[in-house]
């Protein structure tokens, strides 16, 4: 038998563990499984309600990673279709009872599910109906009185501000991908870059500009600052490119793994006059990051 959580836990944030420790506690108390139920893509993707700006903070793999090592027993992904989101709450709670063995839910406060999208309290009177135990894990609220969500974090990362991200988070927020070549400009003025390419291209990238971030590759872990932008100083295109200074570090790494954690933001970016004039505000920035 198995006590399960369901939802899609994007970023896996300090309100998602809030949840994820009342079912650990709810499983060891009854002695049986703990299990997260999440679903992939997002229901956004599939019901087409603002698919077009849908942006994730964790890739699949790094959501079921990090549900793992918070201790969870397993995590199931189901295929997220329409038939899938035609389903009632009854029927759904009748799946997870028949198909993964669950004897109890545990709900976030703002869970809803089915067809009908029912809340937690809708949920809970079916569920007992179905002789199946619910609790509800209450909201986690930041220091402002706001519960924390998936919603938060998106927008304090579109607007630059990874330290709030950060706190919502519970962690630093990462991108993980891997380098790419560029056009080699920064090696010729003393500042080699890593661009990235994006494992999920659907990740959220935080608003252009300029960032402290610790840089993990080559199973180490460096210091680095990363420029998320088009580049304007030196490229004419509209490319929107991810690329990173690594401290103290000159390993050629093309084709390898690399992830970055966002620290904080230093400035916009900017068009300078000369190719000089932004290897001194490149200097200034990392004598900046490398004070802090």
């Amino acid at each position: 038998m198995a006590v399960i959580a369901t939802g899609f836990f994007d970023g896996v944030h300090s309100g998602h563990r809030l949840v994820i420790d009342t079912l650990l506690s709810e499983a060891s108390r009854r002695g049986e499984e703990s299990v997260v139920l999440t679903f992939w893509p997002h229901p956004r993707a599939v019901l087409q309600n603002g698919a077009d700006s849908l942006r994730y903070l964790t890739s699949r793999e790094e959501r079921v990673s990090l549900l793992l090592a918070m201790g969870v027993d397993r995590v199931e992904t189901v295929p997220f279709t329409r038939e899938f989101a035609a389903m009632s709450s009854r029927g759904y709670l009748e799946m997870l009872r028949r198909d993964y063995g669950c004897s109890a839910l545990v709900l976030g406060y703002d869970t809803r599910f089915g067809s009908g999208m029912e809340g937690p309290e809708d949920i809970a009177a079916q569920a007992s109906a179905l002789g199946l135990g619910c609790t509800v894990a209450p909201p986690l609220c930041s220091e402002d009185g706001i519960p924390v969500s998936s919603s938060r974090i998106r927008r304090a990362l579109e607007a630059g501000d990874t330290a709030a991200a950060e706190k919502l988070l519970g962690r630093r927020y990462s991108l993980s991908g891997v380098v790419v070549s560029g056009n080699r400009l920064g090696r010729t003025i003393g500042f080699p870059t890593a661009n990235m390419q994006l494992c999920e291209p659907l990740l959220l990238i935080p608003r252009n500009g300029v960032y402290s971030t610790r840089v993990r590759v080559l199973g180490a872990e460096y210091g680095g600052m990363t420029n998320i932008g088009m580049r304007p100083t030196v490229s004419e295109r509209d490319a929107l490119t991810i690329e990173t200074y690594i401290f103290g570090f000159s390993e050629m790494i093309y084709g390898l793994d690399i992830s970055l954690d966002f620290v904080d933001r230093i400035r916009d970016e900017r068009r300078f006059d000369s190719i000089e004039a932004l290897r001194l505000q490149l200097v200034a920035d990392c004598a900046g990051i490398l004070k802090n």
